[in-house]
């Protein structure tokens, strides 16, 4: 199936749209975002509405319940996306930076600014306000943003989109600035990441198989988004509070468990005693507890983890343990299973800090502290739509910066 000459024709206004969008004031960038709150504000029961018969058609087609709990919003949820919104029209405008360059001119000067990347596309499953929270961070960013969501949340994302719409006329933006392709009307996933003629972003969100999905079949670039699997290791000096605390902690983000460890790593010189009591404050918790064979043969309360699990997410209340003889052991294991976007370590030892936080090939590392992912933090001034676990393009925390590039400047005094 290909897109129809109509989307094509959208997918290339949005582009000539985001060359507008590129050139416009902060100014008024800002009255867009403020009235995008306004407008979500003002269409929250719609909205809410909306997705209530998403919920009810999606039990009726027997959506996993993972991907249910994805796509329910609250009242709650939706504040924080409007007070997200009126977070980015009170920040500082990321076009206004100015850095220097290395390549340098005689009898002139050479600088970098930073610009927009002109066309995001975003491609998600469940996770409504997910949308509107990209159409903030590209406004912000002078991007043109096309979202692609999936059906189970098709009503909701297109009242969504419909509030965001009403506030880019408000301000006299083109309209094409954002837009919304229903996947019921001819939007298939593999045609639009092959639009690199038009489209130079894609960000795919949601379960591994869609990420996947996008970055194989895409021509355009992709900035790839993970959830899940990362991992800690317990050290032989690592304090038992600290450990259940960060394991709890990390799976308390709503609605999406992005820095949840899953799997614990446990040095084998820590005691039975320690570990059992670790087993049990979680299983309170309501965690379902897995272990490698050689636990799972000595307690019986350990389901066995396959060995497809230790490089697979449960996005779940699962944890999975393995006995392991050294930090160096535990490195390799997370560096060949993890996901490579959060992994932590629980050590009273300076030494074995530096050596995880230099051995472990991942984007964050978490060192006697919480990985728990917060896409609106109470302290600092950036927003995060998700993190990314490759090595290449804008590798970590997915901000405002991620969706930037930079236009060098050579200026001669001639």
């Amino acid at each position: 199936m290909t897109l129809s000459n109509a989307l094509l024709e959208e997918i290339g206004h949005s582009y000539q749209a985001s060359l507008t969008l590129a050139l416009t004031p902060s100014a008024i960038r800002d009255r867009a975002l403020e009235a995008m709150a306004r407008m979500l504000e003002e269409s929250l029961d719609r909205i809410l509405e909306a997705n209530t018969l998403d919920l009810e058609t999606s039990r009726e087609m027997a959506v996993p319940d993972l991907v249910l709990e994805w796509l329910k919003l609250t009242p709650e949820r939706l504040q924080n996306t409007i007070e997200i919104f009126q977070h980015l029209a009170r920040s500082a405008d990321p076009l206004q930076e100015v850095m220097g360059a290395a390549n340098r001119v005689e009898q002139g000067q050479t600088y970098g600014r930073r610009m927009p990347v002109g066309v995001v596309a975003l491609v998600y499953e469940a996770f409504p306000e997910l949308g509107a929270i990209a159409a903030g961070l590209c406004m912000k960013t002078g991007n043109s943003l096309i979202l692609r969501g999936g059906s189970e949340s098709s009503h909701t994302n297109a009242a969504i989109a419909q509030a965001l719409q009403l506030a880019l006329d408000e301000v006299g933006l083109p309209p094409t600035v954002l837009l919304d392709l229903p996947s019921e009307q001819g939007a298939p996933i593999r045609e639009i990441v092959r639009q690199d003629r038009y489209i130079n972003l894609i960000i795919p969100y949601g379960r591994p198989s869609l990420v996947e999905q996008v970055v194989q079949q895409a021509t355009a670039p992709v900035l790839r988004s993970a959830m899940g699997n990362c991992y800690l290791y317990w050290g032989c000096s690592g304090n038992l509070d600290i450990v259940r605390d960060l394991i709890i902690d990390s799976h308390a983000s709503e609605p999406d468990p992005v820095n949840a460890i899953e799997k614990v790593l446990i040095d084998r010189t820590q005691s039975a005693t320690a570990i059992t009591s670790l087993w049990k404050a979680l299983k309170e918790k309501g965690f379902e507890l897995r272990g490698d064979t050689d636990l799972a043969a000595t307690y019986g309360e350990l389901k066995l983890a396959e060995p497809s699990e230790w490089s697979q997410p449960y996005l779940d209340k699962i944890v999975s343990f393995k006995m392991v003889e050294s930090l160096d052991m535990a490195i390799a294991w997370m560096n060949q299973y993890s996901s490579g976007h959060a992994n932590c370590l629980v050590t009273q030892s300076y030494s074995e800090s530096q050596q995880f936080a230099f051995g472990i090939n991942s984007a964050s590392i978490f060192i006697n502290t919480s990985p728990r992912f917060y896409r609106y933090p109470s302290r600092g001034n950036d927003v995060f739509l998700g993190m990314s676990n490759q090595k290449g393009f804008r590798r970590g925390l997915i901000n405002l910066e991620a969706l930037t590039t930079v236009k060098y400047i050579i200026q001669g005094n001639r």
